[in-house]
This record gives C-alpha cells, sequence and structure tokens, in this order.
C-alpha cells in the first residue's frame, strides 16, 4: 500500500516519522510526502525526510523532488495534515483519484469526514472513506470524559471545562499574543468550539452528553491545559478515581505542575519528541466533593491525535488485527507517567 502525507508541518513531520517507523506493522509499502509550495530554507528538512526512504512530491518537478501528478495515481490513503479549510478545499482533487481507498484530514477540517477519536466510534469509521481527526482538545475533552465515567457516558450528569490555550505552535511566530485573550462563546448553552466539537463526536455514536467550555489564550507555546469540572450521576471515592486513571491506557497522569517540565522531558525521551497520551492528568490536584471530579490536565496537542489518526488508516482499510496494532503502538509510544 502507498500512503500520501499532504502537509509536512507539526503533525505532518512527525506522522511521516511514525508511518516510516512502522510500515510493516501497518502494511505500508511507500511513504510519499507531499511539500506544499516548500521555500528554500526548508531545503535541508525535506533532504532528511528524504534520507530516512520517504518520497519527497512537489506540484511539478522542482528542485529534484518527484512530481506530485507522477504518483498520484498510485497512492491509496492520502494523510491530509494540511489547516486553515486545506483539507475541505483538497477534497476535491481526492474525489477524483479513482485508486483512493480513504484519507483524513486533521482537526480544523472539520465536515471533511466523519469525525473520529479511537475507543469511541471506532465501528462507524469502518465504512467512511473519509475521517475527521478530531483536535487535540477535543481529544482531552473526549478522553477525560470516558475516563471519569468509567467508559459509562450515561454515568454522566453535566461537565464544563475551561482550556487554557498555548497561542501557536513551537517554532512559530505570526500568532504569539502578549497577554491572555478570551475566546467568544458561540452557543448560549455550550460555550466555544470545544464543547460543540465534543458533542458532536459523541453524537455519532448516539451521545448527547450535557457539556460546556470556555476558552482563554495564553503567552505560551507549549502545551495546552484544562481545567475539567465533571459530575457524575453517583457519588465516587478517590480509590475509584485513581483506578479509572490507570484503566485508561490513552491517558497519561503527572505528578508535576509546570507544563514546561513535561513538555520538555517529552521532547527528550517521547518518539520524535513528543507526547502521544490524549491528556496527561494531574493525578495529585484532583477535587473530589461527592460526585464531582475537579482537577487539571495538560494536552499533549502535537502528538495526541497521532494515533487516531492511525487508527483511522487502519479502520478504513479494513486491517483484520488493527486491535493489536493499536496495541503494540499504545505500549510503545504512550507513558504511563510523566
Amino acid at each position: 500500500m502507498k500512503v500520501l502525507v499532504n502537509g509536512i508541518g507539526n503533525i505532518g513531520s512527525t506522522l511521516l516519522h511514525l508511518l516510516h517507523a512502522y510500515k510493516e506493522l501497518l502494511g505500508i509499502d511507500t511513504v510519499f510526502a507531499l511539500k506544499n509550495a516548500p521555500m528554500p530554507w526548508q531545503e535541508e528538512d525535506l533532504k532528511d525526510i528524504q534520507a530516512m526512504g520517504v518520497v519527497v512530491c512537489t506540484r511539478g518537478s522542482e528542485n529534484g523532488y518527484t512530481a506530485l501528478e507522477d504518483v498520484l495515481s498510485d497512492i491509496d490513503y492520502i494523510f491530509d495534515c494540511t489547516n486553515n479549510g486545506g483539507g475541505i478545499k483538497n477534497k476535491e482533487w481526492y474525489d477524483k483519484l479513482s485508486n483512493l481507498k480513504g484519507a483524513s484530514a486533521q482537526g480544523s477540517e472539520k465536515n471533511f469526514g466523519t469525525s473520529f477519536m479511537t475507543g469511541i466510534n471506532d465501528a462507524i469509521i469502518k465504512t467512511e472513506k473519509y475521517a475527521h481527526i478530531v483536535s487535540c482538545n477535543t481529544h482531552s475533552i473526549a478522553c477525560l470524559l470516558s475516563t471519569f465515567t468509567g467508559n459509562e457516558l450515561s454515568n454522566l450528569k453535566e461537565a464544563d471545562f475551561v482550556i487554557v490555550r498555548r497561542s501557536e505552535d513551537i517554532g512559530n511566530h505570526e500568532r504569539l499574543v502578549s497577554a491572555n485573550v478570551v475566546s467568544r462563546h458561540l452557543d448560549d448553552t455550550l460555550g466555544t468550539h470545544h464543547s460543540i466539537d465534543v458533542l458532536d463526536l459523541f453524537q455519532t455514536v448516539g451521545i448527547s452528553p450535557k457539556l460546556s467550555s470556555s476558552d482563554i489564550t495564553t503567552p505560551s507555546q507549549l502545551m495546552h491545559g484544562v481545567r475539567f469540572n465533571i459530575g457524575l450521576k453517583e457519588p465516587i471515592a478517590a480509590k475509584e478515581v485513581k483506578e479509572r486513571i490507570a484503566n485508561n491506557s490513552l491517558v497519561s497522569s503527572s505528578t508535576k505542575f509546570d507544563s514546561n517540565v513535561i513538555f520538555e522531558r517529552g521532547r527528550r525521551i517521547g518518539f520524535q519528541g513528543r507526547i502521544y497520551s490524549h491528556a496527561v492528568i494531574i493525578d495529585n490536584n484532583i477535587l473530589i466533593n461527592d460526585d464531582r471530579i475537579i482537577g487539571w490536565a495538560f494536552i499533549p496537542q502535537e502528538g495526541n491525535t497521532l494515533l487516531s489518526t492511525v487508527h483511522a488508516f487502519l479502520l478504513q482499510k479494513n486491517t483484520a488485527n488493527a486491535p493489536e496494532i493499536m496495541q503494540q503502538l499504545s505500549n510503545e509510544l504512550i507513558k504511563e507517567k510523566w
């Protein structure tokens, strides 16, 4: 199987390394990468990608790269890692590729396809050609809900979340704010798009949790954070909260209060310097008041969507041993404690 990663930014470049490192496990023969409008100062990055065996493509043959037009008809699957509407626009030409078996796009590209997150709606995505991998913040909220309800959303009474955002990806310098900036509530009940997106995700499996969310952007380029306030229908003990965190292999925990410490450790020991768990829960700082769980988690936004991205690919191509593959990837990429 031949796959193409369209866009080589923070998500795309990490995904490329992940797909290449696990090619045999994932049933991939060749990994192609499309660099849209390559800049002269990016040549060294592209050479590094070529050196590890990825075929770098551009639109038209320039600087010795493979012309996209020459390989496009052979591509079986596309991982779209563009943003700000790029994936939605690209879908127009994906539709014209007769050989294409499936494609996925990342968080900002809502309506590209069926919203997906591993562990939430796996069965549905098997029959879908296009998958929308929900955002890093949607991953964090959905996994916190699943974790603290014991994977039974019927146990949820209501929940409220405050997302504390970094202003932009590390290495960029386009949207860095100089002070805290509050986001506008888009819905009178749900609040910001985060709870709207989580609700849309759960509604794909017929669940409509009662949610609300707010958002504030900070002058940081490290990690997002989320303050959760989750009300259950029944009281819960501290021991059970700890057990539910431990039982979810897709979340991690930490006793560290500083996101920069966790971020830096991820850069040192994570695969490609990333953290792949859906959230890092600060498990020694949780308030439990009868039926209410309140606390903080950090969000590894450059890595926490990637397992869902790979999982969608496996499901869309009907991989028989997808659960075993995902378990191996989780075991190797996700650390229980940070």
